[in-house]
């Protein structure tokens, strides 16, 4: 029965040899599971498969997710071929995954990286200052960073238009610090022009792209990390959008306002954040909520109980 369902897998839904790979390797073991039991794929209940899942003491949910996926996977070839007449796992849940914490730059941190890239003479540096202030002031997409057009920037306005995913446009508020570095790059900009001719990309290049990459990007921005003394495994262009949404969070941004800086379809996305913000919501409760003032009020003065 295996080897029939590889074989489907890989004729009918064009599985690559990895995945057929992986398949026989969960099942395998989900039919030696089966037969210590005195039990075979027919004869298996959805019992005897949570009993299977959890006996994956330590195992990583994606893990156990990715298990899971190749028995119903099976079983509903068993079913549809008619091998069996139901499909027991069709009342198991599969396991929930936790979304990894972003990783997170301090506000010193940030800092330190806008300082380094002050430091560096030439245009390299002024195009460099110019990218990391527009990054860290708006929370944008790298890759919404290097293909932004000069329109979505002017001088006399001050705010940035970004053209995020689905080809959605979205309007994000620039500081006056974003403003002057975007103003300071300008004045060499045509250095980055390919024979003098005008582009229509506010960070153009000699590349196929005809504007700087998200590679190159992320190239210059390891070579600030050490500059400014920082790990540069902690710091890259997605780093500092957490940064961004971390950084307004913990100053008191909403949700709501946030989801929409940062161009999300869904506020479960923007939630991640959260983390940042705990610490502050337990002390605002703690300061504000009637009945932990009048717990306060009941420990400094006892009588008044």
């Amino acid at each position: 029965m295996l080897e029939s369902f590889l074989e489907m897998m890989t004729a009918e839904r064009g599985a690559a040899a990895n995945t057929t790979a992986a398949y026989a390797r969960d099942l395998t073991a989900y039919g030696g599971f089966l037969s210590a039991r005195g039990r075979s794929a027919e004869q298996a209940t959805s019992s005897d498969i949570r009993r299977y899942l959890a006996s994956f003491d330590g195992v990583a949910a994606s893990t156990a997710a990715r298990r899971l996926s190749s028995i119903r996977q099976f079983h509903r070839f068993l079913h549809l071929d008619g091998i069996r007449p139901d499909d027991p796992t069709a009342s198991i849940d599969s396991p929930r995954r936790q979304r990894p914490l972003p990783k997170f730059l301090s506000e010193d941190d940030v800092t330190a990286l806008l300082d380094a890239a002050r430091a560096k003479p030439g245009p390299d540096g002024l195009r460099l200052t110019a990218m990391l202030e527009l990054l860290y002031a708006t929370g944008m997409r790298v890759s919404e960073l290097v293909s932004l057009p000069q329109s979505a920037c002017a001088r006399d306005r001050e705010f940035l238009i970004v053209r995020g995913k689905g080809n959605k446009e979205r309007m994000v508020p620039l500081h006056r610090a974003a403003c002057d570095a975007v103003d300071a790059y300008r004045c060499v900009r045509a250095r980055y022009l390919v024979g003098g001719r005008e582009a229509r990309w506010l960070f153009p290049s000699r590349g196929a792209l005809g504007h700087i990459t998200r590679q190159r990007f992320g190239q210059n921005l390891k070579s600030l990390a050490l500059a400014a003394k920082l790990d540069p495994d902690r710091v890259s262009p997605h780093v500092l959008r957490h940064a961004f949404a971390s950084h307004l969070l913990a100053n008191g941004v909403d949700l709501r306002g946030l989801q929409k800086l940062l161009g999300h379809a869904d506020i479960s996305t923007t939630q991640i954040y959260t983390h940042v913000i705990d610490a502050r919501l337990r002390d605002l409760v703690a300061r504000a909520h009637p009945l932990a003032m009048a717990a306060r009020r009941a420990y400094i003065d006892p009588s008044s109980q």
